[in-house]
């Protein structure tokens, strides 16, 4: 590997997760916001190891005996690529030495906040994200992406109509394991994930969005919700072996114009329930 392909911290750990094979566990927990993981640290038994850089802040600990690693992933699927590549790579980084071989699969589960766009997916509810469906565009930048749902994608590409000049959504399915083990009592849904929050969101302040009613098509369609990161999760937990499943708190409610502002407390109690059936 040349040094500016697999790219490694003065330490020899991934340069921008600031983690390798010794102090990455095989369960990881991801969170956009990096103040999110003070919540584990209140809440871990243990912790080995803390790190931040930019945004993205690590802690590896013990929760009832089981090891986690915690990570902030800040916004976005331009995040998610950095990610998700460098916790695979992080497997197979010892001693700043790469390893071509290794046994281990990460389970990984993000803990994340998005919008409903289902009247009847109100604001505090939780969604377990079955499917996502790409907006992003990412996963056509690699090679060893194939469409895992062709049928599911053309029908959604017709039904949304895109213009040519934006990038030919994807649809990927979670982890079914993780899904029936943490997904219990909560929505099971379609989530849509965009490559930004105003405009391919449907949202306009002084700009517009070039598909106007972009909310309206994607809950005909049966979107559950919207935020930005699970489709990029989901598509290469597929091409590098690994489950994934998204979780949601639901703080925004499209379909009714409601806003769930002081949201810590529904949140906590989220993220002690994803913990608890995790392990």
């Amino acid at each position: 590997m040349k040094a500016s392909e697999l790219v490694l911290a003065p330490n020899g750990s991934l340069y921008h997760i600031r983690l390798d094979s010794s102090t990455l566990a095989d369960k990881v927990l991801l969170v956009g916001n990096p103040t999110r993981v003070d919540l584990f640290k209140n809440i871990f038994d243990s912790i080995e190891f803390e790190n931040q850089y930019r945004e993205l802040r690590a802690l590896t600990g013990r929760y009832h005996g089981t090891r986690m690693t915690v990570l902030s992933t800040g916004m976005g699927c331009d995040n998610i690529d950095i990610v998700m590549t460098e916790l695979d790579a992080a497997l197979r980084v010892e001693n700043g030495e790469w390893k071509e071989q290794s046994d281990r699969r990460l389970q990984v589960v993000r803990i994340g906040t998005s919008g409903s766009l289902q009247a009847d997916v109100d604001c505090g509810s939780h969604v377990a994200s079955a499917y996502a469906i790409g907006l992003d565009g990412l996963m056509n930048y690699y090679r060893e992406w194939e469409t895992r749902l062709p049928e599911m994608e053309e029908r959604f590409v017709r039904h949304l109509s895109p213009d040519t000049k934006m990038a030919r959504p994807y649809c990927v399915k979670g982890s079914e394991m993780l899904l029936n083990k943490i997904g219990g009592g909560m929505h099971h849904g379609i989530t849509a994930t965009a490559p930004g929050f105003y405009g391919p969101q449907g949202r306009t302040i002084r700009l517009h969005p070039a598909i106007e009613d972009v909310n309206e098509k994607l809950s005909s369609f049966g979107v559950t919700n919207f935020e930005m990161e699970t489709s990029a999760i989901y598509g290469f937990s597929q091409m590098l072996g690994h489950e994934a499943l998204t979780v949601c708190l639901i703080i925004a409610n499209r379909a009714k114009g409601t806003f769930l502002n002081e949201y810590y407390e529904p949140m906590r109690e989220l993220v002690g329930t994803v913990m608890e059936r995790f392990i």
